[in-house]
């Protein structure tokens, strides 16, 4: 049937078993194509798919006809990566190269860049949607006259179209290459950034040295904000939380080294480190921003290696990523409790208060290991209640900086009695200290046991022991406004609450609470 609908259309009827089946291959995958003017949908699965059988069928068809394919010579100054997808000189037709030419006048977004195509790769995308074009038009032609195409029109446009092919991909992959090497050349100034500082080990501290930390840092930065799409991609996070943290551990004698021996593993590190954090709370905090750099570095040695492997699109590099988070994550905290020594001494001053408090009340010290939700509605009544009983101490600049409007009236000196309901809950603060005190049969240090483990326990019977009922009810009424008190430490700014919190818990617990990425094991991750 197939020979006697083409006799009449210049195919032979004899010997070319393989062009015939090679048409009626071209002709059925271009009933499945998904057309919309003339231009293939390839957005959906189903669209892309048939659209690639019919490419597939096009290669097979001029194959058939003896069709010789446009040189593609050029293929062999290709990347690496288009090397792979272009692995010879034959046609290799791609529907993302056809899809390319469709929308040749479309922006092409890189890390926050846009970037376009040359006149020169429009033009040869235009003419290749021509030739596209005529193809379908003379295929659409035949199947609504129930004939088949002639097979010099046939030859001709499968010639011009291989042309115009091979002309746009050329172009269009190379443009490609060219923003892809643009849009890697963040995490190249980065790893070039660590080769120097790395060349300047024996010279730490100098000003050198400390020119080149501040440049990688800045490149990490830079990186942060074009590929940490898990958190905010801060770039503002500068070099001067590093070199607090620095100082913080060169205190206690504990060097970067130690730092990256401790996230391999090796235990005399760890032990080192353990026994700083043991000595001073805030220890924890500088390890882990010196660690997430430190971590930062290990992965610029390594990826170093297979730049290549890198996805021009920053986001997408899980390895990237991971410890962009990391780093962001660590260098916040920093930025608030290393580089300010006032709050690194609030913090310091908080902790040694909730070890106290643990011994009156050992049900704190499970929920801190435990992260128990009631930890936390715990702990902001325990912080409110540590500052009413010292406010000047550095604990009540950390209350003044997470409830600023309480405070406007006080510039220099810390006065919870700038604020009404500061200073009224101040004052039944010290008459429920004093009547407790003053109450037959107590000992000095019970007022403050009392409040303390009616802050942990609630208001069970037990933490009164027989207090007369007068005082229970003083007490109740002090704790309800404790309680306001602590709702609103928790709201007020929900977000710089819960970093306080986690960086509290974090430093009574005496470690980080989440693993650094020093030692990744296994196979590098790009």
């Amino acid at each position: 049937m197939l020979r006697r609908l083409v006799g009449n259309t210049g195919w032979s009827s004899t010997g070319h078993d393989a062009e015939y089946e090679a048409l009626a291959h071209l002709l059925a995958t271009h009933r499945q194509l998904l057309l919309d003017g003339g231009r293939a949908e390839v957005g959906s699965e189903e669209g892309y798919s048939a659209c690639n059988v019919f490419l597939s069928a096009v290669e097979k068809a001029a194959k058939a006809l003896g069709l010789e394919a446009a040189p593609r010579a050029y293929r062999k100054n290709f990347s690496a990566n288009y090397r792979a997808l272009f692995p010879d000189e034959a046609r290799h037709y791609r529907v993302d190269v056809l899809e390319a030419s469709a929308d040749q006048h479309s922006a092409i977004w890189v890390n926050g860049d846009k970037f376009e195509l040359s006149p020169e790769a429009i033009c040869h995308a235009e003419a290749l949607q021509k030739s596209w074009m005529d193809l379908t038009s003379l295929l659409e032609g035949c199947a609504a006259e129930g004939k088949h195409p002639a097979r010099a029109d046939l030859v001709f446009i499968l010639r011009a179209m291989d042309d115009a092919w091979a002309h746009f991909e050329h172009r269009y992959i190379a443009e490609l290459i060219d923003i892809e090497e643009k849009a890697r050349k963040l995490m190249i100034q980065a790893v070039e950034s660590e080769r120097k500082l790395g060349q300047l080990e024996d010279m730490r501290g100098s000003p050198e040295w400390k020119e080149a930390q501040a440049s990688l840092v800045q490149c990490v930065a830079t990186l942060n904000s074009v590929a940490n799409f898990r958190r905010k991609g801060r770039d503002d996070l500068g070099s001067d939380i590093l070199e607090s943290a620095q100082i913080v551990l060169g205190r206690v004698g504990i060097s970067s080294k130690e730092v990256v021996a401790a996230g391999e593993g090796k235990g005399m590190a760890q032990a080192a480190i353990s026994d700083a954090i043991s000595r001073q709370a805030g220890v924890s905090l500088a390890v882990d921003v010196v660690a997430s750099f430190e971590a930062m570095r290990l992965y610029l040695r390594g990826v170093k290696k297979c730049l290549e492997r890198v996805d021009p699109h920053l986001c997408n590099n899980g390895g990237l990523v991971a410890r962009l988070v990391d780093w962001e994550e660590s260098w916040e905290v920093g930025a608030r409790y290393v580089r300010h020594a006032e709050y690194q001494e609030a913090i310091c001053d908080l902790v040694a208060e909730c070890h106290a408090a643990s011994h009156l009340a050992p049900a704190f010290t499970t929920m801190c290991t435990d992260c128990d939700a009631e930890l936390f509605l715990v702990l902001p009544r325990l912080v409110i209640l540590f500052c009413l009983a010292n406010p000047t101490a550095p604990r009540g600049g950390l209350l003044k900086g997470l409830l600023p409007h309480r405070y406007l009236g006080s510039e220099e000196k810390l006065e919870l009695a700038d604020d009404p309901e500061l200073a009224v809950l101040s004052h039944q603060f010290k008459q429920v200290i004093d009547q407790l005190g003053s109450d037959s049969g107590t000992s000095d240090a019970y007022p403050w046991t009392l409040l303390v483990r009616r802050s942990v326990i609630g208001g069970a019977e037990a933490s009164y022991q027989g207090l007369q009922h007068g005082l229970r009810d003083q007490v109740e009424y002090l704790m309800r406004g404790v309680e306001k008190q602590s709702l609103e430490l928790q709201r007020h700014c929900a977000e710089d609450w819960n970093q306080c919190s986690s960086v509290l818990v974090q430093c009574f617990n005496g470690g980080s609470q989440k693993q650094v990425l020093l030692s990744p094991g296994g196979k590098f991750q790009v």
